[in-house]
């Protein structure tokens, strides 16, 4: 009987002539056994496909819970761990993209102070310590369009005044060989505060305005808040950080602005204003700019009082040239005026000055700077400066992050200065004794600092100045300053 339904099934397939036409057992046996093991086959088929359908059916089970049991199959417990994962990349993408173009910067900076040549009992001693301490942080906003735009605050603390204060006791026209020293809170040392030195908002329009950006060669800066000027005018590359560079506030920025107290600032240092800069960059090589600044100045004019009753006027001009083979230097020249400046007798009276900031890389690691300041109108007690230096890196003896830096200064007296009397002191046998002297020659200055790297955030700075006609007394006595400075700086 079941060799008859076989054969039967051989004919409705065509296959029934071959079977027929050499029947066998022997065939119809293996037949049969092949077709029990399809059979078998096929019963193992059904029950692999029930068991893959019921932990499909528990992998999308557990796959709709957030939660993680022991009794889920390893493939969901991966699964949700790969999703987990990627949803924290995701998140720290979400953050990073965030903070994108956020900049923040730290520093920590101690000097350490000794003057010989001082009278002996001058006030708060020959010997001084301070710190100073700095935080500033730069946030980009969302673009307007093609306009960028961000925002800078800058924060500052410290204690100790330095040898500024007995500097100025004396007369010198360098009344500040540390411009480090910093204290918000004044007279009292016990109760110095953080300040908020600048507050800032800049945008860059490219220009031609709502033109095509990408093929934009021109910016157009506004900013307007409290603010450094040396930030934007007087800028130099070799000679304008106190905390890397020359510490005497004569070679930091142009002694006229800043010694002569040209800039007018607050007692912290800064002061409000508005810049507009003009940066035309079709030469990307040698762009140039343009920049006119308006400051509140004086006593009520740099904090907020009466910004506007008297404001200093800043213009600029500026290119950056590549010059001894193609070696970058930066070309600066520049003008100001203040209705009320303050002359050295106390006068109120117009003040006008021309000044020029230079650096120039002329090697591998030799980088040149010079300063020049012109009292046009007006009376300080300085009227004319000149400042220059030089800076080596510390390549040339294998030691490529440090370097050392040499300047000399010249500041004139002024004439009518020249023509009046000046009080100084004299240390006779540890007796202070004033006297008056006619003013005459100028002031002459030298400075040279050691920047040694202990590591990329660490760096120490033995430093020594030399002061010869103190306030344009030749008989003043020769003052030597010897420092070390550590700045810690992120």
């Amino acid at each position: 009987m079941r060799l008859a339904k076989i054969s039967a099934a051989f004919v409705a397939a065509g296959l029934a002539l071959p079977v027929l036409a050499a029947p066998s057992d022997a065939a119809l046996e293996k037949l049969l056994a092949r077709m029990e093991k399809l059979e078998a086959r096929n019963a193992d088929l059904e029950k692999e496909v029930k068991q893959l359908k019921g932990e499909n059916e528990k992998i999308a089970q557990g796959l709709d819970s957030p939660r993680l049991s022991e009794q889920e199959p390893e493939l969901t417990v991966r699964l949700k761990a790969v999703e987990k994962d990627a949803l924290n990349q995701k998140k720290a993408a979400k953050i990073a993209e965030g903070l994108d173009g956020i900049k923040v910067a730290a520093s920590l900076a101690t000097v350490a102070q000794h003057a010989n040549g001082l009278p002996k009992d001058i006030e708060n001693g020959s010997s001084q310590l301070n710190y100073r301490a700095d935080i500033s942080v730069e946030l980009p906003l969302k673009p307007l369009g093609d306009i960028n735009h961000k925002l800078f605050a800058h924060l500052r603390m410290g204690q100790g005044l330095g040898l500024n204060s007995a500097f100025s006791n004396l007369g010198h026209f360098a009344s500040a060989p540390n411009a480090l020293a910093f204290r918000a809170s004044g007279l009292d040392p016990d109760s110095s505060v953080t300040i908020l030195g600048q507050a800032w908002y800049q945008a860059a329009i490219p220009l031609p305005f709502l033109g095509f950006k990408p093929y934009s060669r021109e910016t157009l800066e506004l900013t307007v808040g409290k603010m450094d000027i040396f930030g934007f005018f007087d800028q130099n590359a070799a000679a304008g950080d106190e905390a890397k560079q020359f510490m005497n506030s004569v070679f930091v920025h142009n002694p006229l602005l800043d010694a002569g107290g040209e800039v007018g600032v607050d007692a912290n240092g800064f002061q409000p204003g508005f810049v507009a800069s003009y940066l035309n960059y079709f030469n990307k090589a040698e762009p140039w700019r343009l920049s006119v600044g308006l400051f509140g100045t004086g006593d009520k004019g740099a904090n907020y009082q009466r910004s506007l009753s008297s404001p200093l006027l800043m213009v600029q001009a500026e290119k950056q040239l590549k010059l001894f083979g193609g070696l970058t230097g930066n070309y600066r020249l520049y003008g100001w005026n203040r209705s009320q400046g303050t002359d050295y007798d106390g006068n109120l009276n117009k003040h006008t000055g021309i000044g020029a900031s230079i650096d120039q890389r002329v090697g591998d690691g030799i980088k040149l700077f010079a300063r020049y300041g012109k009292l046009i109108k007006g009376e300080l007690p300085f009227n004319q400066s000149v400042t220059a230096g030089v800076e080596f890196s510390g390549s040339y003896w294998n030691r490529g992050a440090d370097s050392i830096g040499i300047a000399g200064a010249w500041l004139e007296s002024g004439k009518g200065y020249r023509t009046s009397t000046a009080s100084t002191w004299l240390d006779d046998k540890q007796t202070q004794v004033a006297y008056n002297f006619t003013p005459q020659g100028a002031e002459k200055l030298t400075e040279i600092y050691y920047r040694y790297r202990l590591s990329p955030q660490f760096e120490l700075s033995p430093d020594f100045q030399y002061v010869t006609n103190g306030g344009g007394n030749g008989d003043a006595k020769s003052v030597k300053v010897f420092a070390l400075r550590a700045n810690i700086a992120y």
